[in-house]
């Protein structure tokens, strides 16, 4: 259930990949009028039980741009990276999309999401350039997740008119990957998401730049948290935040749009800083060096 759950969450951002039709502009976007996406194997009582959990009536539906999500997206987008029996035959959860006004941040709510966290979903969906928006995401029961990120950026495209960036579309889905096997590895989901977001942090302000760099601040908030890391989840890590530093995004914006999860990791109280003085005390100590080679050429 667990590794399905993720594989049908990459989905969402796999398919960003691909422009959805434009409908409006954000500047004039109907804010607090939700667009909505639905899981297109919903049967009709499973399609009542979402409708009534995202707040929403059949008969409202039809003035709200709807988009539907395909299990066929996700052996589309996905087939290259995960075997078919992970991705799974169905796609029922759907998601209710809100624009909000600048500041609000992303804020996600799950109902009858037994796997993903909203912190998991907040965070890619930040990777993956959204803002400000509340987003439910409901299944018509107990589900690990399946077309939630689908859903959710569809909607949001629809809703902006602009498609999500394909590199960040990509290393969110990396980013996913990488979170949930770090959350089977230690046993806990929370755990794994605030790590890989602290992490992240001090990547994105660009405290940590090199590879060894990031798997200090691994090591590191691995250590504070009290999480045993396998190295090769270790090492997805580092090359994940390698792609994360390429994606050049902004720490305020980043930490603006995830709030919650980023509320939860300052209250950890992680020291992460890393010591570069031995690193640069090395390079002060070749330029001395040079300067009294030619010190001592002159006098000769």
């Amino acid at each position: 259930m667990k590794k399905r759950g993720i594989a049908l969450l990459l989905t969402g951002l796999m398919i960003a990949a691909t422009p959805f039709s434009a409908y409006a502009d954000r500047e004039d976007a109907k804010l607090n009028v939700p667009y909505v996406s639905l899981g297109a194997d919903l049967n009709a009582n499973e399609r009542a039980t979402v409708l009534n959990l995202l707040g929403v009536t059949e008969d409202e539906l039809k003035n709200y741009t709807v988009a539907t999500v395909t299990n066929q997206d996700e052996h589309d987008y996905l087939d290259s990276y995960l075997d078919k029996s992970v991705i799974g035959t169905r796609a029922l959860s759907s998601v209710l999309v809100e624009g909000k006004e600048e500041g609000n941040g992303i804020n996600v709510t799950t109902k009858n999401i037994t796997y993903c966290t909203s912190g998991m979903y907040e965070n890619a969906l930040a990777t993956a350039g959204i803002k400000d928006a509340d987003i439910i995401v409901a299944g018509p029961f107990n589900i690990s997740g399946t077309a939630a990120l689908v859903g959710a950026i569809k909607s949001y495209e629809n809703m902006t008119g602009e498609a999500v960036k394909t590199e960040n579309v990509e290393t969110a889905t990396n980013e996913l990957v990488v979170t949930g096997k770090v959350a089977e590895s230690v046993g806990d989901t929370d755990k794994a998401e605030q790590l890989i977001g602290a992490v992240k942090e001090q990547v994105v302000e660009g405290h940590a730049v090199t590879a060894e760099e990031i798997g200090e601040v691994v090591d590191k908030a691995a250590q504070e948290m009290s999480i045993q890391l396998s190295e090769e989840d270790r090492q997805a890590i580092v090359k994940l935040m390698e792609k994360i530093d390429n994606l050049n995004l902004d720490v305020d914006t980043l930490k603006e749009q995830a709030k919650d999860l980023y509320g939860k990791i300052e209250d950890l109280g992680l020291k992460l800083d890393i010591n570069k003085e031995q690193v640069q005390g090395f390079f002060e100590k070749i330029i001395s060096f040079i300067k009294e080679l030619f010190s001592g050429n002159s006098e000769n």
